[in-house]
């Protein structure tokens, strides 16, 4: 259907680091609209809270662990498996370093390199099959600011991974247009999670909430193929720059 909203019915939906934060709220909005789900998190039994609350005909959870070369492939298998389809991906998990141009361990910008863009792009590739066949896939790589611009030094090995991972976002949309594959990064400034628990110059209740990126995903994903958007920044405060 490419001329009116997408029905959630039937749908299935991966969504990566499901057990906390975003990728939580994100399953929590999905599962509540009437997405089937894909759950996966580097450690499963973490997902078993949520799992809890979920019919199992409609919920799964799966290891996925972003640093391994093997672990999306399975993630996706075993989804595809279980549900006999997958619509959508929603790459979530990430990690963040201090890494700036005078100091850092190189180890740690591989490690974000890992995380933050082949995990995505590992993910993307094994699903791809799938989201050709359903003629109206979705991929949304919960980017963040920080792969739009750089404001703070120590940051500047994280915005590399993420800005990186931009670029994967937009690589995705060329190569799926015509498999009516739609693409769209979704780049937030802070928000009230663990990853921003040593964040001082703002506080947590003026931090975008996890719900307000899950509400986000919802509406993107009910986006008819002919009205995408690729690009969503998300601020919580005033920026002039994006």
């Amino acid at each position: 259907m490419t001329y009116a909203s997408l029905s959630p019915q039937g749908r299935v939906i991966l969504i990566s680091g499901a057990n906390r934060g975003i990728g939580r709220a994100i399953a929590e909005r999905l599962y509540a609209d009437g997405y089937s789900l894909g759950l996966g998190a580097r450690r499963p039994e973490t997902l078993n809270p949520l799992l809890d609350r979920m019919e199992k005909t409609r919920a799964f959870g799966h290891a996925y662990d972003a640093s391994s070369p093997r672990s999306a492939a399975d993630w996706v298998a075993a989804t595809a498996a279980h549900f006999g389809r997958v619509d959508g991906v929603v790459n979530n998990a990430g990690i963040g370093h201090d890494f700036s141009v005078e100091s850092g361990e190189e180890s740690q910008l591989d490690e974000m390199w890992e995380v933050n863009t082949k995990g995505p792009l590992r993910v993307i590739r094994a699903a791809y099959p799938f989201l050709k066949a359903s003629g109206s896939g979705r991929v949304i790589n919960i980017v963040s600011l920080s792969g739009k611009r750089v404001t703070t030094e120590v940051y500047t090995g994280y915005s590399m991974s993420k800005f990186a991972t931009l670029a994967l976002t937009h690589g995705v949309r060329y190569s799926g247009w015509k498999h009516g594959i739609r693409a769209t990064a979704i780049c937030p400034g802070y928000v009230a999670t663990d990853m921003s628990a040593d964040v001082t110059s703002i506080a947590p209740e003026d931090m975008i909430q996890p719900g307000s990126i899950a509400s986000l995903v919802a509406t993107v994903l009910a986006l008819p193929n002919t009205a995408s958007v690729t690009e969503i920044p998300v601020n919580c405060r005033l920026e002039h720059s994006v």
